[in-house]
Order: C-alpha cells, then sequence, then structure tokens
C-alpha cells in the first residue's frame, strides 16, 4: 500500500527536500487562489432586485421614522412615503387640499376649520378619522413627546372633534404661517393604531400611516423595505397615479461609500441614488442614466454680519460687504448655473415674491461705493478693514468664499476665510455674537423651510444665535406672523424685506443653497421630485429590460467575470480620493449642532 510517510522519507534520504519544498509551497498556492476565487465569486457577484421593487441607496440611514421625533431630511424623505398630511403644496408652493379636502379661518385667524375626505384608511385597515387627526395634534405639541418642531405647530390652545369628518383648532393668538406648515412631512398625520401597537418603539419597529407606501421591515444601518399600500388613494400629491403605487416594494439601503453607490447603479443592483455633485458631469453623458435636480427646494444662502460690536453695528460697513461683492458672476464661476443668484431674502417657492421689488430694494455691486462708505468710517488702502468669512464645508462654497475674498480686497477689505463643520459654525457664531471686542465677522449662513416665518426664527429678539434683532424689526415680524389674511400677509412679507435689505442686515446670496441631485439607470420611469425636495415613487414604474435582466442574470458568474469584477473594485478603491462624498443636510438639518432643527441650516 502507498505510504505518503515513506514516500516522503525516501525523498530525504535521497536528499531531494529542494523538491519537496516546492510541492509543498505549489500545494498552498494552489489552495490559497482555490479560496480566492470562491470569496470573489459568491460576494462580489451584484444581487439584482427582485421583479417590481425600486431599490434606493443613500450614503446615511434615517434616525427614525417618528415624524414627532426627527427633523433630519433623510428621515423626512421616508416619512413622507408613509404618512400623508392634511394639506399639500402644488408645484409652486401654494398650498392645497389632501387628506382635508377643504379648511377655513375665522376673521380673528385663531380658529382653523377642516374638513376630511371619506373613507380614508390607514395601513392597518382602520379608518382615518378627526378623532387621529386630534390624536396627531395633541401628541405633537404635548411637552412629554419633546417633539423639535413643536414651535411649528403654533400656540394652540385646543383640538376639538365637531364629528367623525370635521376637526377645529383653535389658537391663543393668530399664527398665519399653520396651514403651510400642515403640508410639510413633519406634520404628517399619524393613526392612533400606532401607538397603541408599537408604543415606545413607535418609529422603529414599526409605523403606520395613511401614506402611499406602508412598513414592512427594518433593519437599521443596512435597509428598510416598505410595500406599496393598496388601499391608497391620493388627494393632493402632485403625481398623475391616483391609487396604488406601481411598484411593489420600495427597498432603501444604507451605502456610505459614494464608489460603492455609483457602481451598484451602473451593475443595476440598485436603481437610484444621489450622487455627490462632483460626480454630476461624468454622469449626465451616460445614456444608460437619468439624472434629476430637485428644483424649488425653499434653501436659500445669504451673508450675515456680528452686530454686538464694531465694525458691522453700523450699517455701513454691513452696506460696504454687499456693495463689494458681485454675486451673480461668482455663482456662473463657481456653480456652473445649477443655483441662481436672489435678490430677495426668501426663497421663491416659499411664498409669492416680486423679484423686480426685491430688486429695488437690494444693494448692487458698486466698487467706488463701497470704497466710499468705508472711508467714511475711517478705512484706506493703508488701514483695510480686517475681517473673517466664516462657512460651512461642502457644497463649493469655500470656493465661493474665495471669490468673495478676492473682490473684497479691491474695496479695501481685507478677508480670512474659515470653513468648518455646520455645528461648529453655528456654536462660533453665538459665541462671537457674545463679544464685545474682536475683529468684524461675516458668516455664509443657508436656510431651507417652507415659509417666510423663518426670518421671525432668524431675527426676532433675541435673534438667532443671539444675533443681530431691533424694535422696528420686532414689529414688523410679529405682524408679517399673526397677518392670516393673504394680502395683508404678502404685504407684511415685503415690508420685512424691505427692512432686511435696506440696513444689509441679511444678504442674499443663491438658490438653491445646497443642490439635491438623484440620478437612476434608464428602467426607471416616472420618478418625480416634488418642491422642497420630495421624491415621488407614485408614478415610478420599472421597464421590462430590468426584468429581462433579472431573469438571465445568474447566482454564479464565470471565472472572467469574478476576476474582472475583483480588478474593478481594487480600481475603485485606489481612485477613492478622486471622488467627494456628498454631504447633505451632511444633510442633517444637519445643522447638527442644531438637535437637526429644522429651523436651521441644512448641510450638505
Amino acid at each position: 500500500m502507498f505510504s505518503l510517510n515513506n514516500f516522503l522519507q525516501k525523498l530525504t534520504h535521497q536528499k531531494n527536500w529542494r523538491f519537496i519544498a516546492i510541492i509543498l509551497i505549489v500545494a498552498t498556492l494552489a489552495i490559497a487562489c482555490n479560496n480566492t476565487k470562491t470569496t470573489t465569486t459568491t460576494s462580489e457577484i451584484p444581487t439584482t432586485p427582485e421583479p417590481g421593487t425600486l431599490v434606493w441607496a443613500r450614503y446615511r440611514d434615517s434616525d427614525t421614522l417618528d415624524p414627532h421625533k426627527s427633523t433630519s431630511p433623510l428621515s423626512r424623505q421616508i416619512i413622507d412615503q408613509i404618512y400623508d398630511t392634511l394639506l399639500a403644496f402644488d408645484d409652486q408652493g401654494k398650498i392645497q387640499p389632501n387628506l382635508a379636502k377643504e379648511w377655513s379661518v375665522n376673521d380673528n385667524g385663531k380658529e382653523y376649520t377642516f374638513k376630511l375626505n371619506e373613507n380614508v384608511k390607514c395601513h392597518d385597515g382602520k379608518t382615518f378619522d378627526a378623532n387621529a387627526v386630534k390624536f396627531t395634534i395633541d401628541r405633537a405639541i404635548n411637552p412629554e413627546t419633546e417633539n423639535n418642531t413643536k414651535e411649528s405647530w403654533g400656540p394652540i390652545e385646543v383640538v376639538e372633534v365637531v364629528d367623525d369628518l370635521t376637526v377645529k383648532v383653535k389658537m391663543t393668538e393668530a399664527f398665519s404661517p399653520f396651514p403651510r406648515f400642515l403640508a410639510d412631512p413633519y406634520s404628517s398625520m399619524i393613526c392612533p393604531s400606532a401607538i397603541e401597537t408599537y408604543n415606545n418603539k413607535f418609529g422603529v419597529d414599526g409605523v403606520i400611516g395613511t401614506g402611499p407606501f406602508q412598513f414592512l421591515e427594518w433593519t437599521q444601518g443596512e435597509k428598510l423595505v416598505l410595500e406599496a399600500n393598496p388601499n391608497y388613494k391620493n388627494y393632493g400629491r402632485l403625481v398623475e397615479n391616483s391609487g396604488t403605487p406601481y411598484i411593489q416594494k420600495l427597498v432603501i439601503k444604507t451605502m456610505p461609500e459614494v464608489e460603492a453607490r455609483l457602481a451598484a447603479l451602473k451593475s443595476g443592483e440598485v436603481h437610484l441614488i444621489e450622487p455627490p455633485i462632483t460626480e454630476v458631469s461624468n454622469l449626465k453623458p451616460d445614456s444608460n442614466l437619468k439624472l434629476y435636480t430637485a428644483e424649488n427646494t425653499g434653501q436659500i444662502v445669504f451673508l450675515e454680519f456680528v452686530t454686538s460690536r464694531p465694525p458691522f453695528d453700523d450699517k455701513k460697513a454691513r452696506q460696504a460687504v454687499a456693495y463689494g461683492i458681485d454675486v451673480k458672476k461668482t455663482t456662473e464661476e463657481v456653480l456652473a448655473g445649477l443655483a441662481k443668484p436672489s435678490e430677495c431674502a426668501i426663497a421663491d417657492v416659499m411664498f409669492p415674491n416680486d423679484e423686480k421689488l426685491c430688486s429695488e430694494f437690494s444693494i448692487k455691486p458698486d466698487q467706488e461705493e463701497a470704497k466710499t462708505l468705508l472711508s467714511e468710517l475711517g478705512y484706506s488702502e493703508d488701514k483695510p478693514l480686517e475681517v473673517t468669512l466664516l462657512t460651512w464645508k461642502g457644497g463649493n462654497r469655500e470656493k465661493i468664499l474665495e471669490n468673495f475674498k478676492t473682490q473684497l480686497e479691491e474695496v479695501g477689505i481685507k478677508a480670512n476665510l474659515e470653513t468648518m463643520d455646520i455645528g461648529s459654525l453655528n456654536a462660533r457664531i453665538k459665541q462671537e455674537n457674545s463679544q464685545a471686542e474682536g475683529n468684524g465677522v461675516i458668516d455664509m449662513m443657508g436656510w431651507s423651510w417652507y415659509d417666510p416665518d423663518f426670518l421671525y426664527t432668524l431675527w426676532h429678539s433675541p435673534g438667532w444665535m443671539d444675533g443681530y434683532h431691533s424694535d422696528e424689526l420686532d414689529k414688523l415680524l410679529t405682524e408679517m406672523r399673526t397677518a392670516t389674511k393673504s394680502e395683508e400677509r404678502q404685504e407684511k412679507v415685503v415690508e420685512v424685506q424691505k427692512y432686511l435689505l435696506d440696513n444689509a442686515v441679511m444678504v442674499p446670496l443663491y438658490s438653491p443653497g445646497w443642490i439635491w441631485n438623484y440620478v437612476s439607470n434608464s428602467d426607471v420611469e416616472g420618478f418625480k421630485i416634488g418642491v422642497f425636495n420630495r421624491p415621488q415613487f407614485n408614478d415610478v414604474k420599472l421597464s421590462t429590460s430590468t426584468e429581462k435582466k433579472e431573469a438571465v442574470k445568474s447566482p454564479a458568474s464565470s471565472e472572467k467575470e469574478a476576476v474582472e469584477q475583483e480588478v474593478n473594485s481594487e480600481e475603485n478603491v485606489e481612485n477613492k480620493d478622486s471622488v467627494s462624498e456628498k454631504e447633505a443636510v451632511e444633510q442633517e438639518v444637519n445643522s447638527e449642532g442644531n438637535k437637526d432643527s429644522v429651523a436651521s441650516p441644512e448641510n450638505e
């Protein structure tokens, strides 16, 4: 009988140990190579979605699906799929019916009445009625809920159920932003049975709403699965499909690495991603992809000043800065047409705006006027005004500040630039506003909101982050907030903007404040982005080519395909530094030193 031991002993006696070593090395390498092939074949082959399933890959997961517990834009995107709101926005940002088919406000602006549509069903089959509206609002304004958007509901005194389809909301004082808030996803209506079912795990273990998609499962940090609501009826969303969504499932995957998302999109593993702005120009020529850019987002970027000390406690210094910069030239050079210069203090979609009227109030580029104002303040070529320019990272904002720095130097303002994360920026602004001594400080800030009332948050005493405020402006802002008749409120919005622009309290720069792009593969049809950056999937259909690819795709690839994938994967790793990650909100309203406060700037 053959014995490996005897064989090796004979070879050893014959002094063939070198031959043995070679055999052992070759065998080891063969095993290693075989194992490598197996790993590559099983782990790197992209999986294709099930028929009727759309997969959306995002850079981060939602924090919760409870509309009263989150102000993260990533959560907001999903909340909008699961719930509906009493009112809705049209494509120009005007409010229209939704779950409430009609509404009215009394003469003193303190009482709102809502009439609901009949036979609206919750995801668990229960009927959505006036009791559900009262339940939602009572929970939202209850201090124990610790709702970050509590103030957005206004000074609600009581919610009364008149009958099954009628509810009254009574305020202690008039609050004009209320109807517009009722069209925002953070005012989403919750079915009472959801809290009964999930208790304090509501928003994580499960949710129950009335929206087009219903909760199926969620592995946090990995994958959220929603399925089409078979009983859905659309009353206010800007989609053509009035009933159940065409796709069967909506899967939201978390893929932090931008290279992985791009690769998954091109391989067919996912259908939709949000690419970094640096990749948009590379993706546009690809005929297999579709690029979408959100419009009417309600975002605006502007300059504001530390006014607790010289020089910007003087209006002339603020005006000199406004005269010294050329916003149109800068946005064209840096943002390449993806954003447009703003002369108004609010984005168009927030409220009907008159750009011509804003143009009358706003300060136009005029270097000579800037130099004159600086001279009146005692500055000259030999004694330039020294300032610090601050902003938050991302969105090419540092390049914008570099342009401004060059322009300001031409009029006699020497600027030092600093960029930081949004939380650090907020803390820095608050710190600077508390100091009576130091150089002048300007910060480039952004804000995203659905109503001009954000100006109240910014500038009414004591001012956002203890910034600029005055008695005259306080009066105008209060009148704007309490004017519930549309014509009167429009007049007040104009008066507030006139004050802000005349006094250079804020210098509007451009809108949208940060660019939201989406890209899908060519199999996706009917995807839309609503106002205020709200992805809509009701009309989405997946073309037959997707299902054909799914039918022919094998669980295993050929050895050649596996090797090619491995090589491509290595190339992606090597090129990692060439692709910058999009930090959108990094988006959280992520103003996150602001606890994701909705009334705070979003970050990319």
